[in-house]
């Protein structure tokens, strides 16, 4: 599994052995159950077990601003951080015609069926890599002449790294994206 290094895998693997027999197949049951139930929310494309998501059922979150991740797990992170109060747009997928993704591959056409008046800024919070970069490009290119507000997360040094061992285009970002203080 990714993620999951030999020694890990070793201990989940002799951990699931010490297991009685009943623990062991409610274990196997709840991951075929997971599987089975796994479907996308009807809005965001976000992975869910009902017809809409419990960001997309909230009343509390700002309906007027999307932002745009590739994966659950981006979504994930930032809700983690409890600091964003909007709705999402799952891609579940970038660009990368090197590998045969194109706009058909990922869920762009989803995003922009939920754009009405009623939204007023897409964040594109791909990831800072060339894939990444070119999705936002091109759904920033499809959003703009809709007259909707289209941001970019900032991307710039590591909190807590020394400048001498980030790299070039990750400091030319930051200069770049320098904020008066």
């Amino acid at each position: 599994m990714p993620g999951v290094g030999f020694k890990s895998a070793q201990r989940l693997a002799f951990h699931v052995l010490s297991m009685d027999s009943e623990r062991a197949e409610a274990l196997a049951s709840a991951i075929t159950e997971a599987r089975k139930n796994a479907k996308f929310c009807e809005v965001c494309c976000n992975l869910t077990d009902r017809e809409l998501c419990s960001i997309c059922e909230s009343h509390k979150r700002n309906t007027g601003i999307i932002m745009v991740v590739e994966d659950p797990r981006d979504m994930a992170a930032y809700e983690k951080i409890g600091e964003f109060g909007g709705r999402y747009h799952v891609l579940n997928g970038r660009l990368s015609p090197m590998n045969g993704i194109g706009p058909d591959d990922i869920r762009i056409k989803e995003l922009l069926k939920r754009l009405d008046a009623s939204i007023s800024e897409v964040i594109l919070a791909t990831n800072p890599n060339v894939e990444g970069e070119a999705t936002a490009m091109y759904i920033s290119r499809l959003v703009k002449p809709l007259g909707i507000s289209v941001t970019r997360i900032a991307h710039g040094v590591p909190v807590g790294s020394d400048l001498e061992h980030v790299d070039g285009l990750t400091l030319s970002r930051a200069l770049s994206g320098r904020q008066e203080m």
